[in-house]
């Protein structure tokens, strides 16, 4: 993270940022957020971000209406610039500071807005994927929302770290292929490139859509064989940009080297 963040539209210092402990947001991790690719000091693919954003604070009931849209850009494009990032990431998060549960409380403001960036996603040259034994559950009313509720994702990337793989594909409660821990995930099959639809509990990404319009991606339902059978593995985040496994479970991979940037 980067020395400076924008918290409720004003320039701090990242460690003075802070939210209510017996907030939703800090009881639940009940927020919402956003990771933005930056390049040339340009948040990338901004408006689509927004819309994820505002559709996923809806689901869960957090209220953004305090922040307009232009008051958001103007925050995330001046930090940009105070931390003087050409190439990177930004991070938008709206948190709920509101009491809930068995826990309220009485708090002058109902959502708290946080912005920090960072620098681009260290990957490594032998990229290693496997399966996951955490199973996705696409019947959750979280699926497909990116909450700040993210511990089930970090748990399923901390086992596969802990066998020696970078990342790994978990399935849904079908057997079918679902997401990435921390990423879309598409595959390469005698030149058509596949992904999961949002039915299968992934999530609506960014640069998944981007992906699948600039490159044709078919949106099917597929269980883990389709892996085993394929020419390519490809992850996909604002993060990372489009990586390309180069191993998946001991079977070497075809490595094409995509650039979002070039697209």
């Amino acid at each position: 993270m980067h020395e400076f963040v924008s918290f409720n539209n004003k320039m701090l210092r990242a460690d003075k940022a802070v939210i209510p402990a017996a907030s939703s947001a800090g009881l639940y991790g009940k927020g919402v957020f956003t990771t933005i690719a930056v390049h040339d000091g340009k948040p990338f693919l901004w408006e689509k971000h927004r819309e994820r954003l505002q559709s996923d604070a809806a689901r869960v009931g957090i209220h953004i209406w305090e922040y307009p849209e232009e008051t958001v850009s103007a925050a995330l494009r001046g930090l940009i610039g105070k931390n003087n990032v050409e190439t990177g990431r930004a991070r938008v998060t709206f948190f709920d500071e509101r009491g809930g549960g068995a826990w309220p409380v009485d708090t002058e403001l109902e959502t708290s807005l946080l912005i920090t960036t960072g620098d681009a996603r260290p990957v490594s040259k032998n990229f290693k994927v496997t399966v996951s034994p955490y199973v996705l559950n696409s019947r959750s009313p979280l699926a497909g929302v990116k909450s700040c509720n993210y511990l089930e994702n970090l748990l399923a990337l901390d086992e596969a770290r802990g066998r020696g793989f970078d990342e790994a594909i978990r399935l849904n409660e079908r057997g079918l292929l679902a997401s990435a821990c921390m990423a879309n995930i598409f595959w390469r099959e005698r030149g058509q490139l596949y992904t999961p639809g949002l039915a299968s509990g992934c999530l609506a990404g960014t640069t998944r859509g981007f992906v699948i319009e600039k490159f044709g991606a078919i949106e099917t339902d597929a269980g883990p064989q389709a892996l085993e059978t394929a020419d390519a593995i490809i992850l996909t985040s604002a993060g990372w940009g489009m990586i390309e496994a180069a191993d998946f479970d001991g079977r070497r991979l075809e490595v094409r080297n995509y650039d979002l940037k070039m697209l």
